[in-house]
């Protein structure tokens, strides 16, 4: 009797035990359900709008009958637009509630903050409709890249249109004064080389507003081939070599030998000729400009050294822009056009390459133009000067 008493307790309380699991069980899941409410709410979204939105490139967010994040795409919080479970930017919030107040659709070009410190912004062209009575859709577009780069062509043709402006204006204006000076031929003459000079200037202006838009277009290098760095260098330097005796200044080429890269001959000349031309332009009279060539690693590094006037650590950030001058009244005096060394900035960039500048004022540059070798043969040259620069590098150059 004692035992079947026992046995009965036990199981009384082994279904008292199993009893309260349940409830336990019961009360948890009650819980959670409670707390999964609203993503009930967004699974009620039309599946058709959910699948829509989930393939734009836009940043989309749905929103409920309380402005609350329903669904919001990764580009909604990359681009800051959604922080918190709600939207975050006061523009698109004004916005959302015009939509509220009259269900008309809304599309606009909003400046907004990009994040919830600092100065940066984004143009984001924003649209806002309403979907059903409780949902909401925000599209959001980023603009700020293709404004910038609005702005940079719009900027470009003032450039060109002020710089072309100066050559023309003065061509007109001599030959208004050579007609008024016809009986005096020592005026004609003198009034006709200015004529020249600015006429050269010109073409020279054209021939690089040209071949810079031509190289900012994608696939501009077109046909590629291993090009020999030393027929380049060679090439470069006999162009160069009119201005540079005009001025006294001696040129040589040094470095390793029998380096080629993969890319054009003809674009390359012209960076190196360009180079060369901006070394000799602010060179002193009776000065040196050196082109020296070495490997370093997977490189070939072409440095051009001067000995001019240098350039401040302030101007070298600007020096690849188009149309900067470091000293406009010695770029008139030689001609110079402002786009030689943003020229040599896309040839570089279009061979998988850079440029890169070292100068100190009073001191001399540096330009390193370093382009991938295409393949790894280098014989040192016979006779070489060895030649420190300024920072301490040595570059080799051959004896003149």
């Amino acid at each position: 009797m004692d035992g079947i008493d026992g046995l009965m307790l036990l199981l009384a309380g082994g279904l008292g035990l199993l009893v309260g699991v349940w409830a336990t069980l019961a009360f948890r899941w009650s819980e959670r359900s409670q707390r999964e409410v609203p993503a009930q709410a967004a699974s009620g979204l039309d599946d058709g709008l959910v699948r829509t939105l989930a393939v734009l490139r836009s940043a989309a967010v749905v929103l409920d009958e309380s402005d609350h994040v329903v669904r919001a795409s990764a580009p909604a919080h990359a681009l800051g637009i959604v922080r918190d479970g709600r939207v975050a930017p006061a523009a698109i919030r004004d916005l959302i509630a015009l939509v509220r107040r009259d269900g008309v659709i809304r599309d606009e070009v909003l400046e907004v903050p990009r994040g919830p410190v600092g100065p940066g912004v984004l143009m984001v062209q924003v649209r806002v409709a309403q979907v059903s009575a409780d949902h909401l859709v925000v599209l959001a577009e980023d603009l700020t890249q293709a404004r910038r780069l609005e702005a940079i062509r719009r900027d470009f043709v003032v450039n060109v249109s002020h710089e072309l402006k100066t050559p023309v204006g003065a061509l007109a204006l001599l030959a208004e004064t050579v007609q008024d000076a016809a009986d005096d031929p020592e005026a004609v003459r003198r009034f006709a080389g200015r004529m020249q000079a600015e006429a050269t200037r010109l073409s020279a202006l054209v021939h690089e507003i040209i071949e810079l838009s031509r190289l900012q277009v994608a696939g501009a290098l077109g046909q590629v081939g291993l090009v020999d760095v030393d027929t380049v260098l060679s090439e470069a330097v006999d162009r160069a070599r009119t201005t540079a005796e005009a001025k006294h200044v001696r040129l040589d080429i040094g470095g390793v030998r029998g380096t080629r890269v993969l890319g054009q001959h003809d674009l390359l000349v012209t960076a190196v000729r360009n180079l060369l031309d901006n070394a000799v332009a602010y060179s002193g009279e009776a000065s040196h400009v050196g082109v020296g060539v070495r490997t370093e690693g997977e490189l070939v590094e072409i440095a051009v050294v001067d000995q001019g006037i240098g350039i401040t650590a302030a101007e070298q950030e600007r020096v690849f822009e188009r149309f900067y001058r470091v000293d406009p009244a010695r770029s008139r005096d030689t001609g110079g056009t402002g786009l030689g060394l943003s020229i040599v900035k896309h040839v570089a960039a279009d061979h998988g390459g850079e440029v890169t500048v070292w100068s100190q004022p009073g001191r001399g540059s540096t330009f390193t133009l370093r382009l991938p070798r295409a393949e790894e043969q280098p014989t040192p040259s016979v006779t070489e000067l060895s030649v420190t620069d300024t920072e301490g590098a040595h570059v080799r150059r051959s004896a003149s």
